[in-house]
């Protein structure tokens, strides 16, 4: 690990000396280590990462999938360390950080593939990409839209509503999980068709094979309908915009640790989140 990029999160709490302890265990681990640091994403260029061999998110789960779009279609593996409030993405907090990098540092360490997702309106050349998830959605004050949704261009279901989440296993834990979607194991190839508060008793979660082409379109002449990106980029789309989602050509590279248990950070932040007290784990 000679050349690392960081991306920090300069809004977050204690950032400049979570930055400076991160420096310090690089430096430490590997005094002839070349650091570059970019904050908040801004200006970061591909053409500049050539050699990059591993890329900090320090911040959030939001820096995180802020700092994935901005390196999508590098084979640059991403590491997570959380100064946020949640982190579930995250391979560990930074009062941790010094394990966490002699870890990766002895090669102690996997890279687990996860799936994207690409979005376009009416097939543009312009793709917007998330690690999470795509949704449809009215604005606040609007009134119950009617959704249109095709899958690999067959009807799949009208429905009237708030909006819909499109999602990949990662994102399963995210909105779409609070919409009433299922929780979904992240090396899984799929992806979630999550409607939110339908007017449909019936209508629950789909999950469609990765390689589907899902198709969806509003009946939105006189309400404004957003496209929201990983919940970080959004914009107004009309009625007559067809909105495409298929899984990406390229896929996340997130680092964890080899003893990294999903199912113990699944428990501690997501289930069992809005209980009081710690969860005894012996």
């Amino acid at each position: 690990m000679d050349n690392i990029v960081i991306n920090v999160n300069t809004l977050k709490s204690g950032y400049d000396q979570a930055l400076k302890e991160i420096k310090n265990t690089i430096f430490n681990l590997n005094n002839k280590a070349d650091v570059l640091v970019f904050e908040n994403g801004k200006d970061i260029d591909l053409n500049l990462l050539k050699d990059c061999d591993l890329m900090i998110s320090l911040g959030g789960d939001g820096t995180l999938l802020g700092t994935v779009r901005a390196i999508f279609g590098s084979d640059i593996p991403v590491l997570g360390i959380n100064i946020g409030n949640l982190g579930f993405l995250t391979a560990g907090e930074i009062n941790e950080n010094f394990e966490i990098l002699s870890n990766i540092f002895k090669g102690n360490y996997n890279i687990e593939e996860r799936i994207c997702l690409e979005c376009s309106v009416n097939d543009s050349l312009i793709k917007y990409y998330a690690l999470n998830d795509v949704v449809i959605s009215k604005n606040l004050f609007s009134g119950i839209v009617k959704y249109s949704i095709e899958v690999d261009d067959k009807l799949y279901t009208h429905f009237y509503g708030d909006g819909v989440v499109i999602s990949t296993p990662t994102g399963s834990t995210a909105y779409s999980l609070s919409a009433g979607g299922p929780i979904v194991l992240p090396d899984l190839d799929t992806l979630l068709i999550t409607p939110i508060c339908p007017h449909t008793i019936g209508l629950r979660t789909l999950m469609t094979k990765g390689e589907s082409k899902i198709r969806i379109n509003t009946d939105n002449v006189s309400d404004v309908v957003y496209l929201t990106i990983d919940g970080q980029i959004s914009f107004e789309v009309n009625y007559l915009d067809k909105i495409i989602l298929r899984k990406a050509n390229s896929n996340c590279k997130l680092v964890k640790l080899m003893d990294q248990d999903y199912f113990k950070i699944l428990r501690k932040k997501i289930t069992f989140r809005s209980k009081e007290g710690d969860i005894n784990e012996d």
